[in-house]
């Protein structure tokens, strides 16, 4: 018995150590004995600052609606396939969630068990799926319609502004403000059509060789004028040298430009804005984090940030984040957000060879 007993408490102590599943175990006074690797990982817990204390200290600094585990555990609830958001510092990992009691002989409640899988990869997978069969969709019309829209459009502003200019010489002040009023909203609509031609595969997409650090040096000036027009600073911090990537130099720089100005617009005065450049070896991947100090996205709005016309600004299109993961993607990269109800990270990974 006791041969058995020690080969059970073996596979139990490897079990913990080896499992790609988060194992949280409980006692009946709501306090943790046990955790796997796993789950420290993706909670961000160390396993010796957390072992025997009770679980609202574990979770003390969290709001109870964002606690994993609530003590009803122990009256019998089961919990299967729970799906759940958790966010650990910079990265988001979605959950499903399975928990149960464990009895004695006698049939007493003794503890519980919190088992979780990490369906990250499958979610984004899917969304992924999602996205790219609305803009394949949105890109055939934009390629058949966008141009026929504008040169309709180039002719009327062409005559608009001979109208303002004749305004202007006859004094007509009034006429010649609607005027601008028209031009301005043509080059909205313009603006607009220049997405939607994004949105299509551009046939002048050149795939080299590029170096991320310089590409980020290149469109550095637009970055650092644009946050001194919000009154945002910006650092740049580089850690070491990054491996050459396959990419659009081009098409890059918009997709960083982009949620840089995203980031600075989302942000008062005295915000701050870093670019963090690095490496993930196991993965093969450079990766640039782009940090803000506003005031975060909703996680009620953060699945849908990537979805086609979908924004939260009063003259935005809903289309620059849409174009931004097109691009990401096309090169086999992805692209993660992550925000805490107070600023918000973006990290685009590229792989590299």
């Amino acid at each position: 018995m006791r041969g058995k007993l020690t080969l059970l408490q073996r596979f139990a102590g490897t079990f913990l150590q080896d499992v790609n599943l988060g194992v949280i175990l409980i006692n009946t006074k709501f306090e943790l004995i046990d955790i796997s690797d796993m789950a420290c990982r993706v909670l961000g817990l160390r396993r010796e600052d957390i072992v025997n204390r009770s679980m609202e200290d574990v979770f003390a600094d969290l709001p109870l609606e964002h606690h994993l585990v609530r003590r009803n555990i122990l009256d019998g609830v089961i919990v299967r396939n729970q799906a759940l958001s958790w966010t650990n510092n910079k990265e988001r990992y979605e959950l499903l969630l399975d928990s149960n009691v464990l009895r004695d002989e006698e049939g007493r409640i003794v503890g519980a068990y919190i088992i979780f899988k990490d369906v990250t990869n499958l979610r984004s997978l899917e969304e992924q799926v999602q996205r790219s069969d609305r803009l394949a969709m949105i890109g055939q019309i934009a390629a058949g319609t966008a141009h026929e829209i504008r040169n309709p459009l180039t002719s009327i502003k062409g005559f608009m502004q001979v109208l303002l200019k004749t305004f202007q010489q006859q004094g007509m002040d009034r006429e010649g403000s609607y005027t601008k009023v028209m031009l301005e909203e043509i080059d909205r609509i313009n603006e607009l059509l220049n997405e939607f031609l994004l949105l299509s595969k551009p046939k002048n997409v050149t795939y080299r060789q590029v170096d991320l650090s310089q590409v980020l040096k290149d469109i550095w000036p637009i970055i650092h004028n644009e946050a001194i027009l919000h009154g945002v600073t910006v650092q740049h911090e580089v850690k070491e040298k990054l491996p050459l990537v396959v990419a659009d130099r081009e098409m890059l720089k918009q997709v960083f430009i982009n949620i840089c100005k995203n980031g600075i617009e989302a942000m008062g005065p005295g915000g701050r804005l870093t670019l963090l450049e690095g490496v993930n070896y196991e993965e093969k991947e450079v990766f640039i984090d782009i940090c803000d100090t506003g005031p975060g996205i909703p996680m009620f709005i953060i699945d849908k940030i990537f979805d086609p016309f979908f924004t939260t600004k009063p003259e935005g299109t809903g289309l620059g984040l849409s174009v931004c993961q097109r691009i990401i993607h096309d090169i086999g990269g992805h692209i993660r957000v992550s925000s805490k109800g107070f600023g918000t990270t973006f990290t685009v990974c590229i792989p590299f060879q």
